[in-house]
């Protein structure tokens, strides 16, 4: 694994979210440097989920600072009755933010009506007002190193799993951005299907994207990550290299590691 060159792309700071009372992260900080791959593991319902949607704005934040490329998303204000929320930057500043990064679900979300291409395509000319033209090459070019060029005027329907996840990984890298989120991308595979998404997104790493994943597949975290997250009940139990991680002291994650490998 490459080493990073320092920039920091994202920033959280003491992050907090909670729902109906129960707090689901407590006290998350962590920065992402350009060209790092980030795993992030724990067991079911420890938060890494909600991590990342408050991460990409998907989910508002209770407490704690967001940042991407030193611009600020979110960030802790008290209101006058002594009150801490958070105040998110205006519409604008976050829709340029948005462009910053990409996210790639476990269930794909492609829109089953739109072809592969046209699911391609429809961000990057709808929102970054990129031309048809150059869309369409950024597509093709995604989708023949992803071994989908045969595809491009299939529907979701038509495709397998791995597929479709593939095709959900090129939507998201045709928005060319700094950062790519994986949330659990193969979850909902099979195992040959889970080798052949994991196969592309190792190809990514070799590539330098920065990538920020939740995944329950160890071996591969172990392969792939720069470094390692351990999330239990809402924080960081331990976050460290790889070989930190898998020679940890801590029983608890020695347990987790042990059940998953």
């Amino acid at each position: 694994m490459e080493q990073t060159d320092g920039e920091i792309l994202l920033e959280m700071n003491h992050v907090k979210k909670s729902f109906d009372g129960t707090g689901v992260l407590q006290d998350i900080s962590l920065t992402v440097k350009k060209g790092e791959v980030v795993s992030i593991i724990g067991p079911s319902g420890s938060g890494k989920s909600t991590l990342l949607r408050c991460a990409t704005l998907l989910e508002k934040m209770d407490g704690g600072e967001l940042t991407y490329l030193g611009q600020t998303a979110a960030s802790e204000k008290t209101d006058k009755n002594g009150r801490i929320q958070c105040e998110y930057a205006s519409k604008a500043e976050l829709h340029k933010i948005r462009k910053c990064f990409g996210l790639v679900f476990q269930n794909f979300n492609l829109f089953p009506h739109y072809t592969v291409m046209k699911n391609i395509i429809d961000a990057p000319i709808h929102v970054d007002k990129v031309s048809r033209t150059e869309a369409v090459a950024r597509a093709e070019k995604l989708l023949a190193q992803l071994g989908l060029s045969d595809k491009a005027d299939a529907y979701p329907y038509q495709l397998s799993g791995g597929q479709q996840q593939r095709v959900s990984i090129a939507r998201a890298l045709a928005l060319q951005p700094k950062i790519l989120f994986f949330d659990e991308p193969t979850s909902a595979l099979d195992p040959e299907l889970t080798a052949e998404v994991l196969k592309v997104i190792r190809q990514l790493a070799s590539e330098h994207m920065t990538m920020i994943i939740v995944t329950h597949e160890m071996q591969f975290a172990r392969e792939v990550s720069d470094r390692i997250i351990f999330m239990e009940q809402g924080v960081i139990v331990e976050e460290g290299s790889p070989e930190a991680l898998f020679t940890t002291e801590n029983a608890r994650v020695r347990e987790f590691i042990g059940k998953l490998q």
